[in-house]
């Protein structure tokens, strides 16, 4: 009786797995191409708000794809330090034109005015 439950069991095992793999001369899946980012942050203009929270990366076998991430990680990195630059210059630029106007308060008065008495 032992044996018959055995082999009996032996064999629905089998019969799942061959149903679950698919054996036989049945459709096979076609490959899937692998998914691509679809809409890279844009190349032609400054990124934005918008730009990074419409960012979808695509999901590999183990997680996110790293040149993916490694590509959009890099331009906002490009953009970031961009415009730190651009923001040290105007705040040099700023700081100078306030010491100028420091350093010489007559500038800024009309020719012939003598100011209130």
């Amino acid at each position: 009786m032992f044996l018959f439950l055995l082999i009996a069991m032996v064999v629905v095992v089998a019969g799942v797995t061959l149903a679950v793999v698919g054996g036989g001369d049945r459709a096979v899946l076609p490959d899937v191409a692998p998914e691509q980012l679809v809409d890279p942050l844009p190349a032609t203009r400054p990124v934005g708000r918008a730009d990074v929270e419409a960012l979808r990366l695509p999901v590999g076998l183990r997680g996110y794809r790293m040149a993916d991430v490694d590509d959009a990680l890099g331009r906002l990195g490009a953009e970031l330090a961009e415009r730190d630059a651009r923001i040290a210059e105007l705040e040099a630029a700023l700081a100078g034109a306030q010491a100028t106007a420091v350093s010489s308060p007559d500038l800024f008065k009309k020719p012939g005015w003598e100011g209130p008495r």
